[in-house]
């Protein structure tokens, strides 16, 4: 999905963010909740996953460095255009290894990254209640154990996955204009 949206709702400036975390963290629901508050581009990164991924994955097998490449390679190109027309913009993408990360930052965009940290109890509860999406709670432990937690010396803002959404869109907010 891609939302379209101009200007900033509340007199952000613009920023260029990939909000990340294994699968069932609660992603979508940040990204969106953003994109529409601040009036930000929004695009879904599964969404960007090529066929293939889809199919290895709904079949609960887990993609490699290889799998992602090119998945990677397109959430890339959609920040650098972001950051090329000016506008804020709102990415999900799991972004598990430090480098997936430094990918999506290539050639220096100034992307900043939401880590939405979620038990692991939490995650494999709203995985198996999930309805509609292509992978499958058996997934969880090949994400965890491939998660890179991101490094003081990132550009990450780090939030829970545990607190109520409108609580942690709340808090994301207060830090953006606290730094604005």
């Amino acid at each position: 999905m891609t939302v379209q949206a101009h200007g900033t709702q509340i007199g952000l400036k613009p920023r260029f963010l990939v909000v990340m975390g294994v699968s069932g963290t609660g992603k979508t629901t940040i990204a969106t909740g953003l994109a529409t508050r601040l009036g930000w581009h929004f695009q879904e990164g599964d969404a960007l996953h090529p066929p293939a991924n889809v199919r290895k994955m709904s079949t609960g097998q887990p993609l490699t460095d290889a799998d992602r490449a090119p998945w990677l390679a397109l959430c890339h190109d959609w920040l650098s255009a972001q950051v090329e027309a000016g506008h804020g913009a709102v990415l999900t993408c799991s972004a598990l290894k430090r480098s997936y990360r430094e990918q999506l930052r290539g050639a220096g965009l100034p992307i900043e990254f939401v880590h939405i940290d979620t038990s692991p109890a939490k995650l494999a509860d709203r995985l198996q209640r999930r309805e509609g999406h292509f992978m499958p709670a058996s997934l969880l432990p090949s994400q965890l154990a491939t998660l890179e937690v991101p490094g003081d010396d990132e550009p990450v803002i780090r939030v829970s996955g545990e607190k109520h959404p409108d609580v942690v869109l709340e808090e994301l907010i207060r830090h953006f204009q606290a730094e604005d």
